[in-house]
């Protein structure tokens, strides 16, 4: 499987994915630069942490416009997986490819921390490595991931299972007591429709190996790379 991580100015955390594709999965994987206008031979396209043009207007505004961006919007569109991490997310919902907004942490504050998270559905190409329900401690590190929409986008995101990750405790409770940002109905990522294009404020590249203290992120990799080998295998036969 051959993936992509695009690079837009400030971003910081491309390296991080970029090993754990090449090193942990051992996997094809490229640096995209937000100047090129097409997207090669690629299975999935990875949008990574940090702070994208310095986050001047608003997280993700201007990137939303880099050159790359029309041939991501098309591969999306097309039935490519994508996956957006943190800043990656603020771009997939300021290019339209996912419902909503990011507002600033209701604390005002930046934050890292690790926070819990609990997976709602298995059967994505994200998450066909996970179980329903399990939990998984990731970290955070955000500033604006405080996610919003109106309340007929959450009731259509509810009803059409497109809430992949909450915030909830160490015991699985979902509250407004372990939010970390405010984010509404408790909401860390979310899937469109099609269940090709996920988005997510935590930092799944950051637990992907026991020298970082963690491995609970590496599975949604493993998911997409075992989502690709099922097409391939569906093609043959």
């Amino acid at each position: 499987m051959r993936f992509g991580v695009v690079v837009f100015p400030g971003s910081n955390c491309d390296a991080d994915c970029y090993h754990v594709i090449k090193d942990v999965l051992q996997e094809e994987v490229d640096y995209i630069w937000h100047k090129e206008s097409q997207l090669g031979a690629y299975d999935a396209i990875i949008l990574p942490g940090g702070f994208s043009y310095g986050d001047y207007l608003r997280t993700g505004a201007i990137a939303r416009f880099s050159p790359i961006m029309p041939a991501v919007i098309d591969f999306a569109n097309r039935g490519g997986l994508v996956i957006g991490i943190c800043n990656g997310f603020q771009i997939l919902l300021e290019a339209g490819l996912l419902p909503g907004a990011m507002l600033r942490n209701q604390s005002l504050k930046f934050i890292c921390d690790t926070a819990y998270l609990k997976v709602k559905r298995n059967d994505t190409p994200f998450t066909n490595q996970l179980a329903a329900g399990q939990l998984m401690k990731v970290p955070i590190a955000h500033g604006e991931g405080n996610y919003y929409c109106d309340e007929a986008t959450l009731e259509e995101l509810r009803r059409n299972n497109q809430i992949l990750f909450t915030y909830s405790n160490a015991a699985g409770e979902d509250s407004p007591d372990f939010n970390p940002n405010g984010s509404i109905a408790n909401i860390a990522g979310i899937i469109n429709k099609e269940g090709n294009v996920l988005g997510m404020m935590p930092h799944p590249e950051r637990c992907s190996e026991e020298v970082l203290g963690g491995t609970d992120g590496v599975n949604i990799f493993v998911s997409m790379v075992k989502s690709f080998q099922e097409v391939i295998q569906r093609c043959k036969n």
